[in-house]
């Protein structure tokens, strides 16, 4: 004895990857696509391509906010803030006018190079957070850092 609890046909796979399927409601095919791949998924990547970002000992981070700017250089080895210039601290905070705009990205990575190079740090590497795109505000910090003496290499994927 055979019970049927639902009639769905399946047809045989088609051949462009997609699946047809019969609803047992109203007898109308519908698909179900795979998900989208990226465009060139067996791209070699090089193991120098994969790893010159992590070869530079120092980094940068930038971080804006609605409200302020900040920005630091770290030691990728030891985890030590090397530098930091923010527009949230007391003695930048007096002098500008707004703490969140493109004149306070140029002073805060003014402030930032001066700081770094007391620290005698003169090369950092810079990579963009996956949300981050790299104009606007971020682009005036590193503008900001290497007009003021420090070489910044961007490692943009």
């Amino acid at each position: 004895m055979f019970y049927a609890i639902s009639q769905v046909c399946y047809a045989p796979r088609s051949f462009f990857g997609v699946e047809d399927f019969v609803d047992d409601a109203n007898s109308r095919p519908y698909t179900y696509q795979k998900g989208k791949k990226s465009k060139n998924p067996n791209k070699h990547v090089s193991f120098k391509q994969r790893t010159v970002a992590y070869m530079e000992s120092f980094t940068l981070d930038v971080f804006i906010s609605k409200r302020f700017v900040s920005a630091s250089i770290t030691h990728r080895v030891m985890c030590k803030q090397v530098a930091v210039a923010g527009t949230n601290s007391k003695d930048i905070k007096a002098v500008l006018k707004s703490r969140s705009d493109i004149p306070a990205c140029l002073s805060v990575g003014s402030i930032l190079a001066d700081r770094a190079r007391e620290a005698d740090v003169y090369t950092v590497s810079y990579t963009p957070r996956d949300r981050d795109k790299f104009e606007g505000k971020i682009r005036a910090v590193v503008q900001s850092l290497i007009d003021n003496g420090i070489d910044v290499k961007v490692y943009l994927d």
